[in-house]
């Protein structure tokens, strides 16, 4: 019997939605890219092209009704996620959603409460840090005992620079976004309060944004989670994680680009963007999907785990605008998520 090959249609032809399709049609195992769409359609026809003919659609929900696509991977704008999502959902078609599922709380409530009634797990959610060996590699150390028990999260987030449009609110809703979910996993709870410190601003930050930002959010337990995002570094992509424990530490570092020892100096690149830092961990977070799927199974983070990630990130909203502590509450979790 001949392997079956996961009919993938793509929505959004932007950078991530042409990265993703790139991936599926050329690297990743079990699937091919037959339709694309994108609201500006040359930008999609020209992607098509570039995968070998796959199918021009005129917007996403012709192509999720379309017979040629068996599976959907939304990279679309943000406020577009939910709606999409539940199409997919109503046609019954798996589908990997870009973060965020959804930029509200009810929009996500109106996407868990489709799967539910749907009876099944159809969306995962594209938080692909779980897939970066060194998160999994600090996950593996409290896992094991290795580091005792969770006291601290360290994180730190920064980017060379950001476009002038980027604001205040956004380094919580496109960016701090991440780190939220990779605590939610790393430390297997959820999140119930979060307070935003604004440090001395950069002189390279525009006008009206602050920047760097500091946020720490607390654990069910009570393990402190702290984020340093810093939007305009200058230096370059810097992603790091230490957790604390009782008996030890676990760190993740910047991979190592490329070394340099010249006239008695150790030096190494640091990563340019997500796509250098990150390209392994998108490929393996892919791979899951379309392996997952090949066997009749939903593999990555779930709608819950985009709901709640959503549900923190309005409250670091609410957190960056008013300098307090602002509580984080969460609706009962549904069943099909434990």
């Amino acid at each position: 019997m001949r392997p079956v090959t996961i009919r993938v249609g793509v929505i959004g032809t932007g950078g991530i939605g042409t990265d993703h399709a790139t991936k599926l049609a050329t690297t990743i195992s079990g699937s091919t890219v037959s339709a694309v769409t994108d609201i500006n359609r040359p930008r999609a026809e020209e992607v098509a092209r570039g995968l070998g003919g796959a199918r021009v659609y005129a917007d996403g929900f012709e192509l999720i009704k379309s017979d040629e696509v068996d599976a959907v991977l939304i990279a679309s704008i943000g406020e577009t996620h939910a709606a999409f999502t539940l199409a997919c959902i109503e046609a019954g078609k798996p589908v990997m959603c870009e973060k965020p599922l959804a930029p509200t709380t009810p929009e996500c409530l109106r996407v868990l409460d489709a799967e539910v009634a749907f009876g099944k797990r159809l969306v995962i959610v594209g938080f692909m840090r779980r897939y970066d060996p060194g998160y999994r590699q600090v996950k593996s150390s409290l896992q094991s005992g290795a580091i005792g028990e969770a006291l601290i999260l360290h994180n730190v987030h920064r980017n060379a620079s950001v476009p002038e449009w980027f604001t205040s609110s956004m380094t919580m809703t496109d960016s701090i976004i991440h780190e939220i979910d990779t605590t939610r996993w790393l430390l297997d709870e959820e999140l119930v309060s979060v307070q935003v410190i604004p440090p001395k601003r950069s002189p390279n930050a525009a006008p009206d944004f602050q920047d760097p930002q500091f946020a720490a959010f607390v654990s069910e337990t009570g393990i402190l989670s702290t984020v340093e995002f810093f939007a305009n570094c200058q230096y370059g992509y810097d992603v790091r994680c230490e957790l604390v424990g009782s008996q030890g530490t676990a760190s993740l570092l910047n991979p190592v680009v490329a070394g340099q020892i010249s006239q008695g100096v150790a030096a190494h690149l640091v990563p340019p963007d997500w796509r250098v830092r990150f390209g392994a961990a998108y490929h393996a977070e892919l791979q899951a999907w379309i392996s997952g799927l090949e066997r009749g199974e939903t593999v990555g983070p779930s709608a819950w785990d985009g709901y709640a990630a959503t549900r923190v990130t309005e409250s670091g909203v609410e957190a960056v605008t008013s300098g307090e502590r602002v509580a984080i509450d969460y609706i009962e979790k549904p069943a099909l998520y434990d």
